[in-house]
């Protein structure tokens, strides 16, 4: 059991030993926390606080400041709960980023590939912080060059891009405290579901595709080829979720596993990975919640919210633009199902899920995302092509035959494919 002290958050401070960890959450809406660091040295994931100045925290935010020497911490804000907590896995998070780092000396030495990293376990054990936590040390070992690969394979959360995507992005520098990693030139891929159950041949061919393209960059990028992939799952490890864990293994080429708070998935892929493949078996923090549906439902409008409009602390400003029916060419990713009995001879079921199917735009189209493909022609492979941006449809005129998009950049727009999405956004500023 953590030894915690309960109390509420309002003007207090806090004196922290070594190794141990500050809890809180924001549990109300229009509600802020501001975190201050007053004494010694202090870090939330992997990203160092710096002295004296105030952080901000929104609604929904779940943080661990967390101290290797000791602190004092001020909390200013209004209701909410937090706790001190002795009993944390950062030692042996610290230990598998001391692990990861050997490697990358060793594969700069002999001028090989990097350690490849998945991050595995059930939902809400903190795979994402994990992921999080190892990039940032890995970051911060700025003085030798280390430029890690982050890949982020849950299409129901969207940490890279929005919703229903899978990508990657380098890892230059730490996160920002609160914010994601830069977005500067990230890899991403329309997948076009929250659930990767819905088209699994097309989530395992878009896998595929995007370790092919970081390959072979890394091959192109001796820094980047030695520093090594960080890879985030989703929370589906059993049938055909595991069966996807696999894959992107192979995929991946992944030389280390590290499987968050269940014993059964580590002895699984101990069983079926190959020999030098190193399975590591890590608890999962105390802090750690179940999220609701609600609460998952409010996140992934919030990450689409962000794209469009920013942040608190980079704020953006949109642009509304109105597109002809006729001007506009959009696909959807993957075919009605065909009963077998009426499926051509040389036609596999699998090729439905990967097959362009053109959609005529109208009211179907309300508030759903819309991914502007690289391809500009369906002669091109635009299944496996890496997507650009996003727009949103906020409006259908039937009469005019008009749409109007929430875009993040003024008309005109590119003239290139775009891929309809099972995700929506209500834009209540539009």
């Amino acid at each position: 059991m953590s030894e915690s002290v309960e109390v509420q958050i309002e003007d207090q401070e806090f004196t922290l030993e070594s190794d141990n960890e500050l809890r809180f959450e924001v549990e109300n809406k229009n509600e802020t926390v501001v975190l201050e660091l007053k004494t010694g040295l202090a870090e939330i994931f992997g990203t160092e606080l710096v002295k004296g100045k105030s952080y901000t925290f929104y609604f929904g935010a779940k943080i661990a400041v967390f101290t290797w020497q000791g602190c004092t911490l001020k909390l200013r804000g209004k209701k909410g709960i937090s706790y001190i907590s002795k009993e944390t896995p950062m030692m042996f998070y610290l230990n598998c980023h001391a692990s990861l780092e050997q490697l990358r000396v060793k594969s700069e030495k002999e001028n090989i590939r990097g350690p490849v990293t998945m991050v595995v376990g059930p939902t809400d054990v903190g795979k994402s912080t994990l992921c999080r936590i190892l990039l940032n040390y890995s970051a911060r070992m700025n003085a030798l060059g280390r430029r890690p690969i982050y890949v982020d394979l849950d299409p129901g959360q969207g940490q890279i891009s929005i919703p229903g995507t899978v990508g990657a992005v380098m890892v230059e520098r730490p996160a920002e405290i609160g914010e994601c990693f830069s977005q500067a030139a990230p890899l991403v891929y329309h997948f076009g579901h929250t659930n990767m159950s819905i088209n699994t041949t097309l989530y395992n061919t878009l896998i595929s595709r995007m370790a092919e393209v970081i390959h072979q960059r890394m091959d192109e990028n001796p820094r980047i080829n030695c520093s090594g992939i960080i890879i985030n799952t989703c929370g589906w490890v059993k049938g055909k979720g595991y069966q996807h864990l696999t894959h992107i293994a192979l995929a991946f080429e992944v030389d280390v596993i590290l499987v968050l708070d269940q014993e059964r998935l580590y002895n699984e892929l101990v069983r079926d990975m190959p020999g030098f493949v190193k399975v590591v078996l890590l608890p999962k923090s105390g802090g750690v919640v179940e999220r609701s549906n609600k609460f998952r439902s409010e996140s992934r409008e919030a990450s689409i919210r962000e794209y469009f409009y920013g942040s608190p602390r980079n704020v953006l400003h949109p642009h509304t633009c109105e597109v002809r029916f006729s001007d506009i060419k959009v696909y959807r990713i993957g075919a009605p199902p065909i009963p077998n009995t009426l499926m051509p001879l040389d036609m596999q079921k699998t090729d439905l899920e990967t097959k362009l199917e053109p959609v005529t735009p109208g009211l179907n189209m309300m508030h759903h995302m819309l991914a502007l493909s690289f391809s500009t022609s369906v002669e091109e492979d635009v299944v496996r092509t890496s997507v650009a941006g996003f727009v949103c449809v906020t409006n259908v005129d039937i009469s005019r035959q008009m749409l109007t998009l929430l875009s993040p950049q003024p008309k005109p727009l590119p003239e290139t494919i775009y891929l309809l999405s099972d995700v929506q956004f209500m834009d209540s500023n539009s």
